[in-house]
C-alpha cells in the first residue's frame, strides 16, 4: 500500500490486462465510456473513489488489492484486515471450527493467501507423521509439505499427477492474484525433483476420469482421497476473504474404513 497517486492508472490497467479484457469490454462493464477509462488508465483523469471500487468489482480485483488501488488514487483502504483470533470474527471462526470438526473422521484443513496452515482437525495430524520436522514449524505451508523430498512426496502414490494438479493450481492462482509470494513459491515448488516429466498420463484408476484422488500412503495401506474447496461467499474483511477450507473425502470403501479406525485411535478432542 506504498503505491504513489499517480500510479493508479497503471494499476489498473494491469489488472484489466491480467483479465484479457480490452478497454471497450471493461469500459462497458462498468457503464462508462472508453474514453473515460483511457484517461484514466493514462494518468489524465483522476477516478473517483467509488469508480475505483466499481472497476475493481467488474475486474474481480482480490480485497488485498483493491486496498492498493484505493491507496494509489490517493484515498483510505476500506477492506480490514483482521486476525482470525479477532473478537469481530468470531462467529466466521466459529463456522471454521464448525466445519472441521463436523467432516471427522475425515480430514480438513484451513489455508490462508499464502497456503500457509491456519487450523486443522484431528484427522491432518496423523496424516503428516513421518515428515520432515522442519517442514512442520510454525507456519506449516502445505503445498510445501505435500510436494517436497522430504515431506510427504515419497508417501504420495501418484506423485507426478498429484503434483501436476498442484503446479497447475498454484499458477492459476499466480495469474488470478498477481502475489509476488505465490509466484515464488511456485517456482520453489518447480525445482522440486520429480521421477519422471510432467506429462499427460492415462487415468490411474476408475476415479480419475471424475477427479483426481490424492493417493497418500500411511502404513502398509494406500490411502485414497477426493478433495473440494470452500470459501466465504460475501467476505468484506481481508483475512476472510483469503481463507480456503480444504476438505478431504475417501474415494473408496477401505480408506473411509482406514479413517474410521484411525479417529476411534485418537484421545478425545
Amino acid at each position: 500500500m506504498t503505491a504513489s497517486p499517480s500510479a493508479v492508472g497503471d494499476h489498473l490497467r494491469d489488472w484489466r490486462q491480467r483479465r484479457r479484457m480490452s478497454q471497450l469490454d471493461l469500459a462497458l462493464e462498468a457503464e462508462i465510456s472508453t474514453r473515460h477509462l483511457s484517461f484514466m488508465e493514462t494518468g489524465r483523469a483522476q477516478p473517483s473513489r467509488d469508480m475505483v471500487l466499481r472497476l475493481a468489482e467488474r475486474l474481480d480485483v482480490p480485497l488485498r488489492e483493491r486496498n492498493t488501488l484505493l491507496v494509489a488514487a490517493g484515498f483510505a483502504p476500506v477492506f480490514p484486515q483482521r486476525s482470525l483470533d479477532d473478537p469481530a470474527l468470531t462467529d466466521a471462526r466459529k463456522a471454521v471450527d464448525l466445519i472441521l470438526k463436523g467432516h471427522e473422521p475425515f480430514p480438513a484443513l484451513v489455508v490462508d493467501r499464502g497456503w500457509n496452515l491456519v487450523a486443522a482437525n484431528r484427522m491432518v495430524g496423523p496424516l503428516m507423521v513421518g515428515a520432515d520436522p522442519d517442514l512442520l514449524a510454525a507456519p506449516i505451508n502445505v503445498l510445501r509439505l505435500s510436494l517436497h523430498p522430504r515431506g510427504l512426496a515419497p508417501r504420495i502414490a501418484n506423485l507426478d499427477l498429484w503434483r501436476a494438479h498442484v503446479l497447475e493450481r498454484l499458477r492459476r492462482e499466480v495469474e488470478i492474484t498477481a502475489d509476488k509470494a505465490l509466484a515464488e513459491l511456485l517456482t520453489e515448488l518447480r525445482a522440486y525433483p520429480t521421477s519422471s516429466p510432467l506429462r499427460a498420463r492415462a487415468p490411474m484408476d476408475e476415479f480419475s476420469t471424475i477427479a483426481l484422488p490424492l493417493q497418500l500412503r500411511h502404513g502398509d495401506e494406500v490411502l485414497s482421497f477426493l478433495s473440494t474447496t470452500t470459501v466465504f461467499g460475501t467476505p468484506v474483511d481481508v483475512t476472510l476473504s483469503e481463507l480456503t477450507l480444504e476438505t478431504f473425502f475417501p474415494a473408496d470403501a477401505a480408506t473411509a474404513t482406514a479413517l474410521q479406525a484411525m479417529a476411534a485411535a485418537l484421545p478425545p478432542a
